[in-house]
């Protein structure tokens, strides 16, 4: 039997019928199913029976794929593909069945050929990490990256990450970063060898939204479950609502800033529906000192003071998930009171403003020294205590202070 052939495997009292494909261990069999999806088998206690030689060329479209080198066109702009790791940079690991990250920035593009004639390409490797495992020295990594390659002239940015933690790095570097072009976070819920896969549709609109004039930190991904639109987020206002679905993330508190509408035949188009800061508007800086000592806590019913002591210990700021408006039992006050590092206050609500001025308790919370995080989503606030921590003489004043859209002027209805 060879890479290619049709058959059918038995093992366990299992049977798999699919096409042969290479694999990456001499210990296990890889079978493309029927639905599309790949399997992994051991080979020991399997029987194979070759149904059909032959009826895929897996070593032709190999080589195609390897060739698909970008060349330079000195009519296209340059786009800097970095990759953190994350699904969309991912495959399946046959030992195990489980998704992990091992492509860089050109095996992407060699995965994704439909990018090919939209751009010139730079690949840049940041970390290989699922973003689980993202930290705060990854963030410093990648925002002194995309620093170099604007440097170098890049004309926009497409950051490949996984998707789970996506919304703290599109944050951290909304704050590290002044950007006179577009930098455009992207990821895949899905991976490559699943026939419902989101990567080239996120990819393709990525590129699309980083050659735009919005030069801001975006979120790219499905605006819904069709294959025909990418939301473009702002960083900061972004948050994953869904475990799974290729739609899973949103905006909170308003409509994303813009869209990518999907063409297959490469005539998708970029629409902004906000203002935005425009491309060229600010000069590259870069400020990534940051604060990594910084806890974010949710408050429950019943829980002990003692836990946001333990929280606060050795830590340089707090960020409390409070309820409502921003409240938390009012045993909590005095020790908040007692605590010499800022709080910050953010609601748990999804939308809406902190206001600690209604009722006595947030009075009471206020004239503790609490810091109204107004309607910014905890996550955000976290990243921006972190980063104000490190960056501003009066961390209070910064907090109430909209950088990076991250603070909305009003809360109001948008439907």
């Amino acid at each position: 039997m060879n890479a290619g052939d049709r058959v059918r495997v038995e093992r366990a009292a299992q049977t798999y019928e699919g096409v042969l494909l290479p694999s990456s261990t001499p210990e296990h069999l890889v079978v493309k199913l029927d639905g599309g999806y790949n399997v992994g088998i051991d080979r020991e206690g399997a029987s194979v029976d070759v149904l059909e030689s032959d009826v895929y060329d897996v070593e032709s479209a190999q080589d195609e794929q390897s060739q698909s080198a970008i060349e330079f066109d000195d009519d296209l702009p340059t786009v800097s593909l970095i990759s953190t790791g994350g699904t969309i940079a991912s495959t399946v690991d046959y030992r195990t069945g489980a998704v992990t990250a091992q492509f860089d920035a050109e095996d992407v593009l060699r995965a994704v050929p439909d990018l090919a004639g939209m751009a010139n390409y730079r690949g840049r490797v940041v970390a290989n990490i699922l973003s689980e495992n993202m930290t705060p020295a990854v963030w410093q990594d990648l925002a002194q990256a995309v620093h170099e390659e604007i440097e170098a002239g890049a004309d926009g940015i497409v950051v490949m990450h996984g998707t789970d933690t996506m919304q703290y790095s599109a944050s951290a570097l909304s704050f590290m970063l002044d950007t006179p072009v577009p930098i455009v976070f992207t990821g895949s819920q899905r991976s490559a060898d699943r026939p419902s896969s989101d990567n080239v549709m996120n990819a393709v609109s990525a590129v699309e939204a980083a050659t735009s004039d919005c030069a801001e930190v975006l979120v790219c991904m499905h605006a819904d479950e069709s294959d025909d639109r990418c939301a473009l987020h702002r960083g900061t206002r972004v948050r994953k609502n869904h475990t799974s679905r290729r739609d899973a993330f949103e905006t909170v508190g308003a409509k994303p800033l813009g869209e990518v509408d999907y063409d297959i035949d490469g005539e998708s188009t970029v629409t902004f529906h906000r203002e935005y800061t425009e491309r060229d508007a600010a000069d590259l800086a870069l400020h990534d000192d940051i604060e990594t000592d910084v806890e974010l806590l949710k408050f429950s019913p019943g829980m002990d003071p003692s836990l946001l002591e333990a929280a606060a210990e050795d830590s340089e700021g707090v960020v409390i998930e409070g309820t409502g408006l921003g409240h938390v039992n009012t045993d909590w006050i005095g020790t908040i009171e007692e605590l010499d590092i800022p709080v910050v206050m953010t609601s748990q609500c999804l939308e809406g403003r902190v206001c600690d001025r209604v009722y006595d308790t947030g009075r009471d919370l206020l004239d503790a020294g609490v810091t109204e995080g107004e309607d910014m989503l905890p996550g955000t606030a976290k990243v921006k205590l972190m980063w104000a921590l490190a960056n501003s003489d009066d961390v209070a004043d910064t907090m109430q202070e909209p950088l990076a859209g991250e603070i909305q002027q009003r809360s109001t209805p948008w439907l």
